[in-house]
């Protein structure tokens, strides 16, 4: 299981790099618009995020599961999964960078809690998809995408004035930390832990 992790994120390393370079780029033509607006597209972006994340974390339970029509695992793993990585990967470790970098209005949004009518039913809209039609493959790859995009707007919303470069380069690593093994471990080795062999 070890070996297949470090091959998982050794594959998935320079998609990574890919998505927080986009990240970047947008970055530089988005970081002046209001706060306003930015925690409207991180409202956007947070959602499709857990919804494509517990649509992966299911789908790999119930593909490697012997207990196919067991319903309250595969809730319970695709909810845990989407979630919790979701919010880590989205808000917190970025909130750590956005505290790191001293931004004006850094401020962890929890959007499970704080737009929990959003945010939690479409991590059960995924588990759903996965208990019918389970799918992984273009799904692992939006996440990450909308992952990347997601922190982004969350530290968008905290930047305030303009950013030095400096700034910009420790924004890419946060940018790629955040997405990279989070997203790693919510799609492959979370659900796989609760199978048995």
């Amino acid at each position: 299981m070890f070996k297949h992790v470090l091959t998982e994120l050794k594959d998935h390393f320079p998609f990574t790099v890919f998505g927080a370079g986009t990240g970047i780029i947008i970055m530089l033509w988005f970081y002046n618009i209001p706060a306003s607006i930015s925690y409207k597209i991180y409202y956007t972006l947070h959602p499709a995020h857990v919804l494509l994340s517990a649509l992966v974390t299911a789908s790999m339970y119930r593909r490697y599961t012997k207990e196919k029509n067991s319903l309250w695992p595969l809730l319970l793993i695709g909810y845990c999964g989407s979630i919790g990585i979701a919010t880590l990967s989205d808000a917190v470790i970025p909130y750590i960078g956005e505290i790191m970098l001293g931004l004006p209005h850094a401020e962890a949004h929890i959007g499970f809690i704080e737009e929990w009518w959003l945010v939690n039913p479409l991590a059960f809209l995924g588990i759903a998809i996965a208990y019918f039609k389970p799918t992984t493959t273009f799904p692992h790859a939006g996440h990450v995408l909308l992952s990347t995009w997601a922190s982004l707007f969350h530290i968008i919303m905290a930047t305030g004035d303009t950013l030095s470069w400096f700034s910009y380069g420790i924004l890419f690593c946060f940018l790629f930390i955040s997405v990279w093994l989070p997203c790693c471990v919510s799609d492959i080795v979370f659900p796989l832990l609760f199978v048995k062999k």
